[in-house]
Protein backbone atom coordinates (compact mmCIF):
# COMPACT_ATOMS: atom_id res chain seq x y z
CA UNK A 1 0.00 0.00 0.00
CA UNK A 2 1.21 3.26 -0.74
CA UNK A 3 1.90 5.66 1.94
CA UNK A 4 -0.35 7.79 3.46
CA UNK A 5 -0.18 11.46 3.09
CA UNK A 6 -1.06 13.56 6.80
CA UNK A 7 -1.50 17.45 6.08
CA UNK A 8 -1.11 19.29 9.79
CA UNK A 9 -3.05 22.91 9.62
CA UNK A 10 -1.39 24.51 12.59
CA UNK A 11 -2.45 27.54 14.01
CA UNK A 12 -0.05 28.54 17.44
CA UNK A 13 2.04 31.79 17.42
CA UNK A 14 4.43 30.24 19.88
CA UNK A 15 6.60 27.06 19.55
CA UNK A 16 6.53 26.47 23.29
CA UNK A 17 2.70 26.27 23.16
CA UNK A 18 0.52 22.80 23.73
CA UNK A 19 -0.27 23.08 21.08
CA UNK A 20 2.78 22.75 19.70
CA UNK A 21 3.56 19.96 21.39
CA UNK A 22 0.40 18.14 20.14
CA UNK A 23 1.42 19.04 16.59
CA UNK A 24 5.18 17.54 17.10
CA UNK A 25 3.89 14.44 18.61
CA UNK A 26 1.67 13.77 15.34
CA UNK A 27 4.11 14.54 13.03
CA UNK A 28 6.75 12.59 14.93
CA UNK A 29 4.28 9.50 15.64
CA UNK A 30 2.97 9.54 11.79
CA UNK A 31 6.77 9.85 10.57
CA UNK A 32 7.47 6.49 12.62
CA UNK A 33 4.62 4.58 10.73
CA UNK A 34 6.12 6.07 7.46
CA UNK A 35 3.44 8.90 6.44
CA UNK A 36 4.37 11.63 4.55
CA UNK A 37 3.72 14.84 6.92
CA UNK A 38 2.74 18.18 5.36
CA UNK A 39 2.80 21.14 8.23
CA UNK A 40 1.11 24.59 7.30
CA UNK A 41 2.14 26.48 10.11
CA UNK A 42 0.23 29.37 9.74
CA UNK A 43 2.17 32.05 11.81
CA UNK A 44 4.94 31.22 10.72
CA UNK A 45 3.70 31.59 6.83
CA UNK A 46 2.15 34.98 7.99
CA UNK A 47 -0.84 33.45 5.39
CA UNK A 48 -3.05 35.51 4.75
CA UNK A 49 -6.38 35.53 6.65
CA UNK A 50 -9.04 37.81 4.59
CA UNK A 51 -11.11 37.04 1.19
CA UNK A 52 -10.03 39.70 -1.24
CA UNK A 53 -9.53 40.35 -4.77
CA UNK A 54 -5.84 40.46 -4.51
CA UNK A 55 -6.40 36.45 -4.27
CA UNK A 56 -7.03 36.51 -7.93
CA UNK A 57 -4.35 37.26 -10.88
CA UNK A 58 -5.40 39.17 -13.59
CA UNK A 59 -8.76 41.00 -13.97
CA UNK A 60 -11.88 40.47 -12.37
CA UNK A 61 -15.21 39.14 -14.29
CA UNK A 62 -17.19 41.54 -12.35
CA UNK A 63 -15.41 44.48 -10.64
CA UNK A 64 -18.50 45.64 -10.00
CA UNK A 65 -19.77 43.65 -7.53
CA UNK A 66 -16.91 41.36 -6.79
CA UNK A 67 -18.30 37.58 -5.54
CA UNK A 68 -15.44 36.15 -3.89
CA UNK A 69 -16.76 32.65 -4.21
CA UNK A 70 -17.45 32.51 -8.38
CA UNK A 71 -14.52 34.95 -9.18
CA UNK A 72 -12.07 32.29 -7.44
CA UNK A 73 -13.54 29.63 -8.98
CA UNK A 74 -12.86 31.01 -12.89
CA UNK A 75 -9.66 31.86 -11.52
CA UNK A 76 -9.41 27.98 -10.14
CA UNK A 77 -10.14 27.21 -13.46
CA UNK A 78 -7.98 29.11 -15.36
CA UNK A 79 -4.71 28.93 -12.99
CA UNK A 80 -4.55 32.45 -12.03
CA UNK A 81 -5.29 32.25 -7.83
CA UNK A 82 -2.57 33.43 -5.61
CA UNK A 83 0.34 31.44 -4.92
CA UNK A 84 -0.10 30.65 -1.53
CA UNK A 85 -3.87 28.97 -2.23
CA UNK A 86 -2.57 27.51 -5.15
CA UNK A 87 0.33 25.83 -2.60
CA UNK A 88 -2.56 24.77 -0.12
CA UNK A 89 -4.56 23.05 -2.84
CA UNK A 90 -1.78 20.80 -3.78
CA UNK A 91 -1.05 19.85 -0.23
CA UNK A 92 -5.05 19.21 0.02
CA UNK A 93 -4.53 16.83 -3.41
CA UNK A 94 -2.10 14.46 -1.53
CA UNK A 95 -3.39 14.68 1.58
CA UNK A 96 -5.11 11.23 2.93
CA UNK A 97 -6.01 12.99 6.27
CA UNK A 98 -5.96 16.49 7.50
CA UNK A 99 -5.42 17.07 10.77
CA UNK A 100 -6.40 21.14 11.87
CA UNK A 101 -4.26 21.57 14.62
CA UNK A 102 -5.23 25.02 17.50
CA UNK A 103 -6.42 26.45 20.55
CA UNK A 104 -10.47 27.52 20.42
CA UNK A 105 -10.67 31.19 19.99
CA UNK A 106 -14.44 32.29 21.44
CA UNK A 107 -15.89 28.91 20.29
CA UNK A 108 -14.31 28.37 17.06
CA UNK A 109 -11.07 28.44 14.87
CA UNK A 110 -8.40 31.52 15.27
CA UNK A 111 -8.84 34.20 12.28
CA UNK A 112 -6.02 32.77 10.21
CA UNK A 113 -7.30 29.07 10.30
CA UNK A 114 -10.85 30.07 9.34
CA UNK A 115 -8.88 32.45 6.78
CA UNK A 116 -7.32 29.38 5.57
CA UNK A 117 -10.84 27.27 5.22
CA UNK A 118 -11.94 30.84 3.43
CA UNK A 119 -9.28 30.84 0.88
CA UNK A 120 -8.08 27.23 0.16
CA UNK A 121 -11.81 25.48 -0.24
CA UNK A 122 -12.36 27.19 -3.26
CA UNK A 123 -15.61 26.41 -4.35
CA UNK A 124 -15.09 24.16 -7.62
CA UNK A 125 -11.89 22.74 -6.28
CA UNK A 126 -13.73 22.05 -2.65
CA UNK A 127 -17.41 21.78 -3.11
CA UNK A 128 -20.17 23.04 -5.63
CA UNK A 129 -23.44 22.61 -5.21
CA UNK A 130 -24.00 19.53 -6.63
CA UNK A 131 -21.10 18.06 -5.10
CA UNK A 132 -21.56 18.50 -1.09
CA UNK A 133 -22.00 16.51 2.17
CA UNK A 134 -21.88 12.82 1.34
CA UNK A 135 -21.73 13.68 -2.04
CA UNK A 136 -18.55 16.00 -1.37
CA UNK A 137 -14.89 16.15 -3.39
CA UNK A 138 -13.00 15.49 -0.55
CA UNK A 139 -15.26 12.08 0.43
CA UNK A 140 -11.81 9.80 0.25
CA UNK A 141 -10.25 12.00 2.72
CA UNK A 142 -10.34 12.26 6.27
CA UNK A 143 -10.08 15.50 8.75
CA UNK A 144 -10.26 16.20 12.19
CA UNK A 145 -9.88 18.56 15.00
CA UNK A 146 -7.46 18.84 17.34
CA UNK A 147 -7.00 21.60 19.94
CA UNK A 148 -7.21 23.39 23.48
CA UNK A 149 -9.68 24.73 25.18
CA UNK A 150 -9.26 27.71 27.66
CA UNK A 151 -12.48 25.82 30.22
CA UNK A 152 -12.38 22.76 32.00
CA UNK A 153 -14.51 19.81 30.16
CA UNK A 154 -17.29 20.21 32.86
CA UNK A 155 -18.12 23.73 31.60
CA UNK A 156 -18.86 22.22 27.87
CA UNK A 157 -21.02 19.74 29.37
CA UNK A 158 -24.93 19.62 28.73
CA UNK A 159 -25.37 21.28 32.01
CA UNK A 160 -21.92 23.80 32.25
CA UNK A 161 -21.99 26.98 31.70
CA UNK A 162 -20.38 26.96 28.09
CA UNK A 163 -22.85 24.64 26.71
CA UNK A 164 -22.42 21.30 24.85
CA UNK A 165 -19.58 21.07 23.24
CA UNK A 166 -21.14 18.54 20.39
CA UNK A 167 -23.44 22.18 19.62
CA UNK A 168 -20.00 23.73 19.48
CA UNK A 169 -18.56 21.81 17.05
CA UNK A 170 -21.42 21.38 14.78
CA UNK A 171 -20.93 24.52 12.32
CA UNK A 172 -16.85 23.20 11.71
CA UNK A 173 -17.28 19.71 11.49
CA UNK A 174 -20.75 19.53 9.96
CA UNK A 175 -20.57 23.21 8.29
CA UNK A 176 -16.98 22.84 6.71
CA UNK A 177 -15.76 19.46 6.76
CA UNK A 178 -18.41 17.25 6.13
CA UNK A 179 -19.91 19.77 3.89
CA UNK A 180 -16.96 19.50 1.51
CA UNK A 181 -17.24 15.52 1.75
CA UNK A 182 -14.37 14.90 4.42
CA UNK A 183 -14.92 11.99 6.40
CA UNK A 184 -14.63 13.43 9.93
CA UNK A 185 -13.03 12.09 12.83
CA UNK A 186 -13.56 12.36 15.94
CA UNK A 187 -12.00 15.18 17.65
CA UNK A 188 -8.79 15.31 19.92
CA UNK A 189 -9.88 17.69 22.83
CA UNK A 190 -6.87 18.95 24.67
CA UNK A 191 -9.08 20.14 28.10
CA UNK A 192 -8.00 23.69 29.50
CA UNK A 193 -4.01 22.66 29.45
CA UNK A 194 -2.85 25.89 31.06
CA UNK A 195 -4.56 24.59 34.51
CA UNK A 196 -2.94 21.44 34.42
CA UNK A 197 0.55 20.33 36.28
CA UNK A 198 3.28 19.08 33.97
CA UNK A 199 2.42 15.70 34.51
CA UNK A 200 -1.16 15.92 33.85
CA UNK A 201 -0.37 17.69 30.21
CA UNK A 202 2.46 14.72 29.77
CA UNK A 203 -0.70 12.42 30.07
CA UNK A 204 -2.86 14.17 27.63
CA UNK A 205 -0.28 14.03 25.14
CA UNK A 206 0.45 10.39 25.91
CA UNK A 207 -2.71 9.79 25.12
CA UNK A 208 -2.37 11.69 21.55
CA UNK A 209 0.47 9.24 21.30
CA UNK A 210 -1.90 6.21 21.81
CA UNK A 211 -4.74 7.28 19.78
CA UNK A 212 -2.03 8.11 16.48
CA UNK A 213 -1.26 4.94 16.54
CA UNK A 214 -4.45 3.55 14.93
CA UNK A 215 -5.75 6.85 14.05
CA UNK A 216 -5.60 6.81 10.12
CA UNK A 217 -7.89 3.21 10.30
CA UNK A 218 -10.24 5.01 12.67
CA UNK A 219 -14.41 5.08 11.55
CA UNK A 220 -15.69 8.62 10.99
CA UNK A 221 -18.36 9.89 12.92
CA UNK A 222 -21.70 9.52 11.15
CA UNK A 223 -23.28 12.63 9.16
CA UNK A 224 -26.77 11.91 7.24
CA UNK A 225 -26.30 11.33 4.00
CA UNK A 226 -27.54 13.52 0.89
CA UNK A 227 -29.86 11.43 -0.46
CA UNK A 228 -32.46 11.34 2.30
CA UNK A 229 -33.14 14.99 1.85
CA UNK A 230 -35.79 15.65 -0.92
CA UNK A 231 -34.59 18.90 -3.58
CA UNK A 232 -37.76 19.33 -4.33
CA UNK A 233 -39.16 20.25 -1.38
CA UNK A 234 -36.21 22.71 -0.21
CA UNK A 235 -34.09 20.29 1.03
CA UNK A 236 -36.12 18.41 3.76
CA UNK A 237 -35.84 15.28 5.36
CA UNK A 238 -37.85 12.64 3.45
CA UNK A 239 -41.13 12.02 4.86
CA UNK A 240 -40.49 8.45 5.25
CA UNK A 241 -37.24 8.81 7.08
CA UNK A 242 -38.87 11.84 9.49
CA UNK A 243 -41.61 8.35 10.43
CA UNK A 244 -38.61 5.88 11.15
CA UNK A 245 -36.97 8.75 12.90
CA UNK A 246 -40.20 9.34 14.85
CA UNK A 247 -39.52 6.35 16.80
CA UNK A 248 -36.13 7.26 18.17
CA UNK A 249 -35.86 8.85 21.52
CA UNK A 250 -33.33 11.32 20.17
CA UNK A 251 -33.01 13.26 16.86
CA UNK A 252 -31.00 12.57 14.03
CA UNK A 253 -27.70 14.67 14.78
CA UNK A 254 -27.10 17.70 16.33
CA UNK A 255 -28.25 20.12 14.32
CA UNK A 256 -31.15 17.70 12.63
CA UNK A 257 -32.55 17.08 15.91
CA UNK A 258 -35.97 17.07 15.02
CA UNK A 259 -37.01 19.36 18.13
CA UNK A 260 -35.88 15.85 20.05
CA UNK A 261 -33.27 15.30 22.25
CA UNK A 262 -29.60 15.52 20.96
CA UNK A 263 -27.91 12.41 20.01
CA UNK A 264 -25.37 11.91 23.36
CA UNK A 265 -22.00 12.18 22.03
CA UNK A 266 -22.78 12.66 18.14
CA UNK A 267 -19.99 15.30 16.98
CA UNK A 268 -17.47 13.36 19.79
CA UNK A 269 -17.71 10.09 19.60
CA UNK A 270 -17.61 7.59 16.12
CA UNK A 271 -20.43 5.26 16.07
CA UNK A 272 -23.13 6.36 18.35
Amino acid sequence: MAAQTVLIVYAHQSAGSFNAAVKDAAVDALKKQGCNVLVSDLYEMKFKATATKEDIAGAVKNPEHFCYGNETMLAWQEGRLASDIVDEHKKLKEANLVIFQFPMYWFSVPAIMKGWMDRVLTLGFAYTLEKRYSEGIFRDKKAMLSFTTGSHETMFSSNGINGDMNVTLWPIQNGVLNYCGFQVLAPQISWAPTHLSPEAREGLLEGWRARLQGLLNEAPLTFPPVDIFDEGEGFQLKPEVREKQAESHFGLTVGHHLEKPLPPHNQMKAGV
